[in-house]
């Protein structure tokens, strides 16, 4: 089995892209297991209080489309979820599930800021011992 690591942001095309680049892996349906990481920062922990209850990573409409986008093309899905520091949760999730690769969703970038990949990525690129698949997204 190849276990491919998609950490997802909440932006549903970058979602739908690297979903799109795991069901176009050789024998997808038979052979990958795709795990999609929510990271939750301190960006979304402004919810009210009674609101908390409901803070799943399966309710973020990015993790759903792109859950649902694998399961139609037969790849199995894990939706996980973590807090705090999104790089080193990637890292973490992608050592204690194996993973074979990380598949990240890349931003589109002016023509300088194309000569550097966003911190997240860079950082992941730059701290994994695992290969990096950047995808763009769908309307890229």
């Amino acid at each position: 089995m190849y276990r491919v690591l998609a950490p997802v942001d909440t932006n549903e095309d970058r979602a739908l892209a690297q979903a799109d680049y795991i069901t176009s892996l050789p024998n997808a349906s038979e052979d990958v297991e795709a795990y999609l990481l929510f990271v939750f920062t301190e960006d979304s922990e402004d919810l009210p209080k009674e609101f908390e209850q409901f803070k799943s990573a399966s309710r973020i409409s990015s993790v759903r489309r792109a859950s649902e986008r694998l399961e139609e093309a037969g790849v199995d899905v894990h939706v996980l979820e973590d807090s705090g520091d999104t790089e080193s949760d990637i890292i973490d999730e992608a050592e204690e599930y194996d993973v074979d690769s990380i598949v990240l969703g890349g931003r589109k970038r002016s023509p300088v800021g194309k000569a550097v990949f966003g911190s997240v990525t860079q950082s992941v690129i730059l701290s994994s011992d695992r290969p990096v698949v950047v995808t763009g997204s769908k309307s890229d």
